[in-house]
């Protein structure tokens, strides 16, 4: 039995880590996103991907031409079993999610878990309490919260500069990936809600969804989601597998400046600009009011990009070796799949307001 399984203590956990060199890393799952992780970890001075697990053996192969010291299995449970493994990335489909951590989490290894968290907030609930019980770190796949240019925006609305948020409209649209086994909302919503949380700092208290399955049986393929907040702020997400073009954009208005990010711009993808409307301070008749509508300039800050995956892996050796709470933690991951879980919900009243915590 390694140091880390006999002691339930996070810190004590860290302090074994950081004493044995680069930190055994195990993958399960290598078709679409699992690669990525493989890619990323194997960059890292502190990390060694040691193992990789998929079904398929064709995958397999083409890993180990890629990473001939990389051992491979088609058994999770040689992963999870393996003594030199200190953290398990898990990259299959949700519907696996939840098991596949739970044991990695109760064979007292760190995981990190793609985006969704889980299927249900149960299982997510489960999975955190784990990880506390444990001392262990989770991290959840919400790979835009290590963005540079995310975290600028963050800087930027914490300042001030663009007053208080109005609302956020975001939409992420692309001809497939289609998925089998969760909508688009569930594929491709946990991004920018994780985005939208990080940014407003704020959980929401209801949610509004609708959408159409068109071509993937009883699977919603494109959806519009609504989210409402106590303080009045309002979010919009708009997911489709079907559209011609790949879009990602958000666009965060506040009550001085706007900002827009475009993901999909090579260089500038942030821009401010400095518009607004303004409502006079007094009118003696109606006929008198007059909205005010400032005109300024647009800046475009640059920012030091890295990608934002190998952020997000660095993070968990991070968190690991000193007992930091990651950034992407399993909390964040959790809130997600609640607004997710109203979110179907109101999907399926047609569209009716659905209490975020009480799907």
């Amino acid at each position: 039995m390694t140091a880390v399984m006999s002691a339930p203590d996070g810190q004590l956990n860290a302090l074994v880590d950081n004493a044995k060199g680069p930190t055994g890393i195990g993958v399960i799952g290598c078709g679409y996103w699992g690669p990525n992780l493989i890619r990323n970890f194997s960059t890292l001075p502190d990390a060694e991907v040691r193992v990789v697990c998929d079904f398929n053996k064709d995958r397999l192969a083409h890993m180990q031409r890629l990473y001939p010291g990389v051992c491979t299995t088609t058994d999770p449970d040689d992963v999870i079993g393996d003594p030199c493994i200190k953290a398990v990335a898990i990259a299959t489909p949700v519907r696996y999610h939840y098991d596949l951590a739970r044991r990695v989490l109760e064979a007292n290894k760190h995981a990190l878990v793609e985006k969704p968290m889980a299927a249900t907030v149960a299982e997510c609930g489960k999975l955190n309490a784990l990880a506390r019980a444990r001392g262990l770190t989770l991290v959840v796949g919400h790979t835009f919260l290590y963005s540079q240019v995310i975290r600028k925006i963050k800087e930027i609305v914490d300042a001030g500069e663009i007053g208080d948020i109005l609302y956020i409209s975001s939409r992420r649209l692309n001809l497939g990936l289609f998925q089998h086994d969760i909508n688009v909302a569930w594929d491709l919503a946990p991004h920018d809600l994780s985005i939208i949380l990080y940014l407003l700092d704020e959980h929401p208290i209801a949610v509004n969804c609708q959408g159409r399955t068109h071509l993937a049986g009883d699977i919603e393929v494109l959806t519009n989601m609504s989210l409402t907040f106590a303080s009045g702020r309002f979010a919009t997400i708009h997911s489709s597998w079907i559209d011609p073009s790949k879009v990602r954009d958000m666009t965060i208005v506040g009550t001085r400046k706007m900002i827009v990010y475009d993901d999909t711009e090579p260089l500038d993808k942030l821009r401010i600009y400095d518009k607004r409307v303004e409502v006079p301070p007094h009118y003696d008749t109606f006929a008198e009011f007059q909205y005010s509508y400032h005109y300024g300039g647009m800046a475009a800050p640059f920012v030091q990009q890295q990608e934002p995956l190998r952020v997000e892996c660095q993070d968990l050796i991070d968190c690991i070796r000193t007992g930091a709470r990651p950034q992407s933690c399993g909390h964040t991951g959790q809130q997600v799949v609640e607004i997710l879980e109203a979110a179907s919900v109101s999907l399926h009243s047609g569209g009716a307001r659905a209490m975020v915590g009480s799907a």
